[in-house]
């Protein structure tokens, strides 16, 4: 519609403004108007009106931009007065509010209309919407303000493969300063090349494959080889012919590093570098898998140091490790170049034998290296006499039937375990080949193990007390406390069938402690019913491991003085293993013992390689007599020398002589005669409860 004010300022000669709009175009879809000089409406086209009106017919004073946004009026007017003023053309944006509530961005091109002598008297133009350019401008600039700075290099090429964008990080990734110099570099078509070369084939050649994966190698501007981690989008045509590139590549050269050490650590032993429990059978299932359908064996060799703890107590823990080092490299230069040699636990190594194998081969091999790991060693200074223990199993490809290699591999495991604990009983520094029997063995063994953890808590423990009598006077002197089982469904257990299992779990520390405490308190009560004489000592035995504890000392001193014991009524009874053992804190301990007044019995004397240095060394107050040396006296008289010479021995060293195991009156005469101390033996009374030991006491 026509502005008629506006018409009739215009000169004569010209059309008024709007005349062909309004009466020729009415209908169009584009949206077209006529202005005058001043940026009023003329002409809008229905178009027009819906689209920057909002469907209003315009007033004398309308503008194209009349219905924008408050925030976009201003600026339009003052776009408006700058094309006016040079009669250039207008070209704006601005946001009007649409009637079903959206909010549009229209676009408005207007160019000047002339008279017949150039002057400007108004403009037509068009206006679009221009909602959507605007939205992916507007997203495009919100994406590169991530992009851009991001990490992650992001790179587009075209078809030939040459980069026509690139952010910071592919400039950073490709040494290059600016965008510029990196699309330009010829340098840089030949890593982007270099990647090329490494994509899947099907990814260039295929006119479906669009997106790809993976990781490809890359030699920065640096030197360093790296890996990237690359995205890779190719958009193509309606032909399926490539028209640009895209991808995101992220250099993960450290990430992967890091996951190879991670897996490396998590399959391998920190302080050997050698193979743990988890690749180790991981291994031993690769190999069993391999002798499927064969007649090849596959053996492990499961090997565990002796004493380990010792030299851990006793030297320290950079001494331990140094041993276990220098226990790799020997087990190394013993085992053949194809065997995997992998450390499962402190002192536990494992041996897979690869290649040809047989039962005879595998206790050779093992063989071998328990000479090579026997003997004494000087690791940083200090002297290590090592031993170990070797048990050996070995699998067929018939053992393998309905089983998978996983399982046969954690079988196999086990029973090298159970022949090299067998080997541990029967004397440790040797080699044992598993058999079945082992298997049930070591089960039982095991399961003892297990339930006399919970033996003492259950208070199934129980004290039996053995009297020692003088020789002089007859009279009870003191008891020997000796430990029982009562196992719920085995029956009374011996220390010989279940003690060794308390020694290697670490139990013997609390149950010692429990037996010391018990056989003071049984004492104690003795004593205040006056049934012994204050110069009775209860004799306890004592282990290694018990000694070598940090604060065994002060629990024993602990344990008399809460009681108010005298300390000389406590007796410890070791053996000579423990004073053999020169690394180890344990004669420390009796020293330390013996200074408080606790008294130190040497049990056993005569059946081992008894050391004298070591013997006057400890200074122990009894020496007992095993009963192995003394078993034949009354009979014949022959044993009269070696028992007389044993006896002058101790009391030169002013120890006194307890003979055990005294079943004949005859031996008992003849050890009376040879100036034997005191004497025990079931002949003088078997070991008996408290209760009824306090009874016969008082007969007595």
């Amino acid at each position: 519609m026509a502005d008629t004010e506006t018409a009739r300022d215009l000169p004569p000669h010209t059309s008024p403004p709007g005349t062909t709009i309004d009466h020729t175009l009415p209908q169009l879809p584009v949206a077209i108007f006529e202005t005058d000089r001043e940026g009023r409406l003329v002409a809008a086209n229905l178009a027009f009106r819906a689209l920057a009106l909002g469907g209003e017919v315009p007033s004398a004073r309308t503008t194209p931009w009349s219905n924008a946004h408050p925030a976009d009026r201003a600026t339009a007017e003052a776009a408006w007065r700058q094309a006016n003023d040079t009669e250039s053309d207008f070209s704006f944006e601005f946001r009007v509010w649409h009637r079903d509530g959206r909010l549009l961005w229209v676009k408005v091109n207007a160019s000047p209309m002339r008279d017949e002598i150039g002057r400007a008297i108004g403009y037509a133009g068009v206006a679009t919407d221009d909602t959507e350019t605007v939205t992916r401008r507007s997203l495009l600039d919100r994406l590169l303000g991530v992009v851009e700075p991001s990490t992650d290099a992001v790179i587009i090429l075209d078809r030939n493969g040459a980069p026509v964008y690139t952010n910071e990080g592919a400039r950073a990734l490709f040494g290059a300063n600016e965008s510029v110099d990196l699309i330009r570099d010829p340098s840089v078509r030949g890593l982007l090349q270099t990647i090329r070369d490494q994509l899947p084939r099907e990814l260039l050649t295929s006119s479906v494959t669009s997106k790809w994966s993976g990781e490809v190698g890359f030699r920065g501007p640096d030197g360093l080889e790296r890996i990237l981690d690359t995205d890779l989008v190719i958009r193509r045509d309606d032909l399926g012919v490539i028209e640009y590139w895209g991808g995101v590549m992220r250099d993960v050269t450290a990430r992967n590093h890091m996951q190879s050490e991670l897996l490396r650590q998590a399959t391998h032993d920190g302080l050997t570098g050698l193979p743990n429990r988890i690749l180790l059978l991981r291994n031993t299932a690769d190999a069993l898998e391999r002798i499927r359908g064969t007649r090849g064996h596959v053996a492990l060799l499961f090997l565990d140091l002796d004493k380990l703890k010792d030299v851990n107590d006793n030297a320290g823990h950079d001494v331990g490790d140094a041993l276990l080092a220098q226990v790799a490299n020997r087990v190394a230069h013993a085992t053949r170049p194809a065997d995997v040699i992998a450390r499962i636990g402190g002192d536990e190594f494992v041996v897979l034998c690869n290649g040809s194998i047989d039962e005879h081969s595998a206790l050779e091999l093992a063989e071998r290296i328990r000479l090579a790991l026997s003997g004494k060693m000087m690791i940083r200074g200090v002297e290590v006499d090592l031993t170990v223990s070797v048990g050996v199993s070995l699998a067929t490809a018939a053992q393998l039937e309905g089983i998978s290699s996983s399982d046969a591999a954690l079988t196999l495991l086990r029973n090298s375990d159970a022949a090299m604990y067998t080997a541990k009983r029967r004397g440790r520094s040797r080699v044992e080949m598993y058999t079945e029997a082992m298997r049930v063995e070591g089960a039982q063994q095991k399961q003892l193990a297990a339930e006399l953890e919970r033996a003492l808590a259950n208070e199934e423990l129980r004290l039996a007390y053995q009297p020692i009598i003088s020789t002089h006077s007859g009279r009870v002197v003191g008891a020997e406390a000796l430990l029982r089982w009562d196992h719920p469904s085995l029956g009374r257990l011996l220390p010989a069938q279940f003690l060794h299992l308390a020694n290697e779990s670490g139990a013997i520390v609390p149950i010692g402690d429990w037996v010391i405490n018990q056989a003071c308190t049984d004492t104690r009560a003795w004593l205040d019913a006056r049934l012994v004489e204050r110069t009775f000592s209860v004799h306890v035995n004592v282990s290694s491991r018990q000694l070598q504890e940090g604060t065994f000392v002060e629990r024993v001193l602990a344990i008399v003085r809460s009681l108010d014991l005298n300390p000389h009524q406590l007796t410890m009874d070791f053996d000579e293993s423990t004073l053999n053992d020169a690394q180890s804190g344990t004669v420390r301990s009796l020293q330390a013992l013996r200074r408080f007044g606790v008294q130190l019995a040497l049990d056993d004397f005569g059946v081992g390689v008894s050391s004298l240095t070591a013997l006057r060394a400890c200074e122990a107050d009894v020496l007992k007599l095993d009963g192995t040396v003394a078993r034949s006296l009354g009979n014949n008289g022959d044993d009269d020398p070696i028992v007389r010479a044993i006896i002058q021995l101790a009391h030169a060293l002013e120890m006194q002589v307890v003979a055990e195991w005294v079943t004949q009156a005859d031996q008992l005469h003849r050890l009376r005669m040879l100036g034997c101390d005191m004497v025990q033996g079931y002949l003088l009374g078997e070991p008996i409860a408290a209760e009824v030991f306090a009874a016969r006491t008082m007969r007595s």
